[in-house]
């Protein structure tokens, strides 16, 4: 491992044990099947997946089961009702938490459709989804490439600060002189997000010759695009370091070490009958694509590319994700260490808000990671329709595979499902009320309110009001705290906030995600001779995150309380609330 990168990925997780506030000692046991309670670091390297209920590792099981519930039925619809089309044919997920696989579930079909049209093929001829499928993984690829390029960073042979010129020297024209191997993992490089190589040059040489010679669109280090030249770079990187091709080294360091037994590039012919349907093609005049890499692109480039080509199915993947929760090591194998797995993790974008991005992995992605999201959630989507998403700080992952571009691309965005599954596991984990047995819960969806009111109170001086709140939402989905003097008129009021993640000055609104903790909440009020207060949680048309918990509700004047939640419940007046336990 290059000087620089070992001093940083260590700084990093020094920073990401000491900010978490719970002990390596106290991340088991008493805070398994919790939400509130991030745990440092990493699993044991020596935890190994298992089957088991949600209950057997304190997780709540109706989430879950909605949101399958939900995916299952998307196979037969869509959740727009103005399409007529299913969301996608068929899909397999796995969910699971603390080293124990909680769910198993196929749905629909992995050949369904006889043309792009989207014709029906006849029952006999359908292709039922079974646990062992085989998925195109489309950009869940880039993972395998990162974590290549990676060990070759371990190894010493590469220095991700390093210009890439340095092992790619045909790379180094037309102004990619500066660009990092660092920005071609973060998507900071410049480059334009994809060229048709497939159709505008002629065979495989002359296609990484196309990519070798771009110039940037923007200057390098400025700005984020998604690109997949960076990681078709990359590939080409690999392969010259290590005088194998790019299929050789993934199976040699990565899935061979692991048993992922069923993932690679261009599946034998022997699994054809596991491997689903993708897109029916017309340019390039491909047909129904099955056993073929969907991506043109990499079609073009023999299959194996840094961008796409790698093949998976679920429970493949599900042994890549939890080797990232334990810190890069699984049964006994380490393909990296555990502070490569912390710089691979951790934010390098953080001059590029909502771009988020780690050495090759996403981070903190609510569109697709849902209520999971935080700093340290790391994951990818593909565009064949497949993520996966690595929560660290409760020890969980989901995966969602699905042939959604089969029969067609042009069929729609599968995010909400991939949201669903995600936000169904975070649900299943336990808020713990701060005090007491129970603790008010928002519990409303998309575009919904919910308030929580209290009876009018009659105070003779300034009034103080305390209370906690654990807040995990979009930013844009506040919870405002108000008063009013008539029961008609409401005024928000400023709050002093204290606690991990609380915001340093006083707010109007509490939102935010990520911190997983309780905050103590105050707000001063002048007198006056009546006052209703009101809590009020309000989201917007997508993806609202773990919610907004009230407990402790306190109101006071000098020398007199005039509500206290816990003891009064019957004087809050709920819309859209309830009093949970977990």
């Amino acid at each position: 491992m290059s000087g620089v990168l070992r001093v940083t990925v260590l700084a990093l997780a020094v920073a990401v044990t000491a900010g978490s506030g719970v002990s390596v000692a106290e991340s088991r046991g008493g805070v398994t099947g919790r939400f509130d309670v991030p745990l440092p670091g990493y699993a044991s390297p020596h935890t190994a997946l298992r089957d088991g209920s949600p209950a057997s590792v304190g997780l709540d099981p109706a989430p879950i089961d909605a949101a399958l519930t939900r995916i299952d039925e998307w196979t037969r619809k869509n959740y727009d009702p103005r399409l007529t089309v299913p969301l996608y044919s068929g899909a397999v997920s796995l969910v699971a938490h603390d080293g124990v696989v909680v769910s198993r579930k196929t749905a629909g079909y992995a050949v369904r459709y006889a043309d792009g049209a989207g014709t029906e093929l006849p029952e006999d001829q359908k292709v039922p989804m079974r646990e062992d499928t085989i998925f195109d993984m489309a950009s869940v690829s880039k993972l395998f490439t990162s974590i290549a390029v990676m060990q070759l960073v371990e190894a010493g042979q590469v220095d991700v600060n390093a210009p890439v010129a340095t092992y790619l020297p045909e790379f180094g024209v037309n102004g990619k002189e500066s660009i990092t191997v660092a920005q071609l993992l973060t998507h900071t490089s410049g480059l334009v997000s994809w060229i048709p190589l497939w159709s505008r040059y002629p065979d495989i040489p002359a296609r990484i010759k196309a990519v070798m010679d771009i110039a940037p669109r923007t200057t390098p280090g400025t700005n984020y695009e998604y690109s997949d030249l960076n990681l078709i770079t990359l590939g080409v990187l690999i392969e010259r370091i290590t005088g194998k091709k790019l299929d050789e080294v993934v199976a040699q360091r990565i899935t061979g070490p692991l048993r992922m037994v069923d993932t690679g590039y261009n599946p034998p012919a022997s699994k054809l009958d596991r491997v689903v349907a993708t897109e029916y093609q017309t340019a390039p005049p491909r047909g129904m694509v099955r056993g073929s890499v969907h991506d043109e692109n990499a079609w073009s480039l023999g299959g194996v590319a840094g961008h796409a080509g790698v093949f998976s199915t679920a429970g493949d993947m599900a042994i890549l994700a939890q080797t990232i929760l334990n810190g890069g090591s699984y049964r006994g194998h380490r393909i990296l260490r555990p502070e490569t797995v912390t710089a691979m993790i951790t934010d390098h974008n953080e001059a590029f808000p909502g771009h988020d991005h780690g050495y090759g992995f996403e981070l903190n992605q609510m569109f697709y990671m849902g209520a999971l999201a935080g700093p340290r959630t790391a994951g990818h989507t593909g565009y064949t329709g497949t993520d996966v998403v690595i929560d660290p700080a409760s020890r969980s992952f989901a995966i969602l595979l699905t042939n959604r571009v089969h029969p067609s691309r042009n069929w729609g965005s599968i995010n909400i499902a991939r949201e669903a599954l995600s936000s169904g596991l975070a649900k299943a984990l336990a808020v713990k009320p701060r005090h007491g047995r129970d603790a008010w819960y928002s519990g409303i969806g998309d575009a919904s309110s919910a308030s929580l009111t209290t009876v009018t109170l009659h105070p003779r001086q300034p009034v103080r009001v305390n209370f906690d709140a654990f807040v995990d939402t979009e930013s844009t989905d506040r919870l405002i705290f108000e008063v009013s003097t008539d029961g008609v008129t409401w005024t928000a009021v400023p709050l002093s906030v204290h606690g991990r993640g609380a915001p340093d000055e006083s707010v109007e609104a509490l939102s935010g995600n990520g911190h997983r903790a309780w905050w103590r909440v105050e707000a001063r009020l002048p007198h006056a001779a009546e006052i209703t207060l009101r809590w009020r949680f309000a989201t917007d048309a997508r993806y609202t995150g773990r919610g907004v918990h009230l407990d402790q509700v306190v109101v006071t004047e000098r020398g007199r309380t005039l509500l206290n939640g816990e003891k009064e419940p019957h004087k809050l007046q709920s819309d859209g609330w309830q009093l949970r336990s977990r």
